[in-house]
């Protein structure tokens, strides 16, 4: 069975509103708009022209997205900025709007954060050698996203790996 499912497709005024909507519920990318444009049927020129209206009346602004992309990762997932940079780079964004996001994470929370999941990682860990543990808890949080010479750093200082 052929998908007989159509899709409506509107007019540049009727998309606007549309996609307006969708850039006020929350921070979006050009991207992510680009391709929603497509879904609503609209041509690439009225594409291109959409997106120059959007950004004119701040309904879109890639700069605000990286800030609360970066900021709302790091609280709420923990994320480090390896990978915060990685994924806003897949989304298409410039270096200085990426640069302007990992700018919202503060040094001093960044460094206890990395600290407060070593404390619970160490915690989790049941590996009786300690270089061992070590390493896990190592691979772990540069996986995360944390800077590998930060993260050895960090486990360097602590006492708990001592010989």
């Amino acid at each position: 069975m052929a998908d007989t499912k159509k899709r409506k497709v509107y007019t540049q005024p009727q998309a606007f509103v549309k996609i307006a909507s969708f850039c006020a519920y929350q921070e979006r990318t050009q991207q992510e708009v680009r391709i929603k444009l497509y879904e609503y049927g609209i041509k690439t020129d009225e594409v291109e022209e959409l997106i120059v209206k959007l950004i004119s009346e701040n309904f879109l602004n890639e700069e605000r997205f990286a800030k609360a992309f970066a900021g709302g990762k790091f609280r709420i997932k923990k994320w480090g900025k390896n990978k915060i940079k990685r994924e806003l780079e897949m989304r298409g964004l410039s270096k200085f709007c990426i640069q302007s996001g990992l700018a919202e994470i503060e040094y001093k929370d960044y460094i206890s954060t990395l600290s407060e999941i070593i404390k619970k990682k160490e915690e989790e860990i049941t590996f009786k050698n300690p270089l061992q543990k070590k390493y896990k808890i190592a691979t772990y949080l540069i996986s995360r996203g944390y800077e590998s010479d930060l993260v050895w750093e960090r486990l360097n200082e602590t006492d708990n790996y001592n010989e």
